[in-house]
């Protein structure tokens, strides 16, 4: 499980994330490249809630493929166009992402690699291995442990 560290000695996030997670030790961790708002049939989605949706989506989809979701994130770093769709974007990321808080960073950028890009989504996830009493793993990602 990874712990969320919001102590009374800094001020309180701004928004739904957390200023720092801690993760356990025997944790697999999941390293996910930006993702923008590309659908899985490779065509772009219209505005930025669409694309924040699409991004946060394709987040899901990889998370899953390592037997985790969003609840496993410790770090999202968001990379932003616009400072004016910045409500828009939390807005979109708190219907989707429930009641995750991982330690976040939102960036302005000047723009992405695609000039139709109006956000990009990376993140890290980390899970705690599951062992038997012996001590031998009994589930990695969803296999079978060595």
């Amino acid at each position: 499980m990874n712990k969320p560290h919001n102590p009374e000695t800094v001020a309180p996030p701004f928004s739904t994330y957390s200023h720092a997670i801690e993760s356990t030790q025997n944790c697999h961790v999941l390293f996910i490249s930006g993702q923008v708002g590309v659908k899985p049939d490779g065509s772009l989605a219209e505005g930025i809630e669409a694309q924040t949706e699409a991004a946060l989506n394709n987040i899901r989809e990889l998370l899953r493929s390592a037997s985790m979701d969003f609840e496993d994130i410790t770090r999202l770093n968001t990379y932003l166009v616009n400072r004016e769709d910045i409500t828009k974007v939390r807005l979109v990321r708190e219907g989707i992402l429930g009641g995750a808080e991982p330690a976040s960073t939102l960036v302005l950028v000047a723009g992405l690699a695609s000039e139709d890009w109006l956000i990009e989504i990376e993140a890290i996830a980390a899970k705690p291995w599951h062992f038997y009493g012996d001590g031998t793993v009994f589930e990695t990602h969803g296999r079978p442990g060595i």
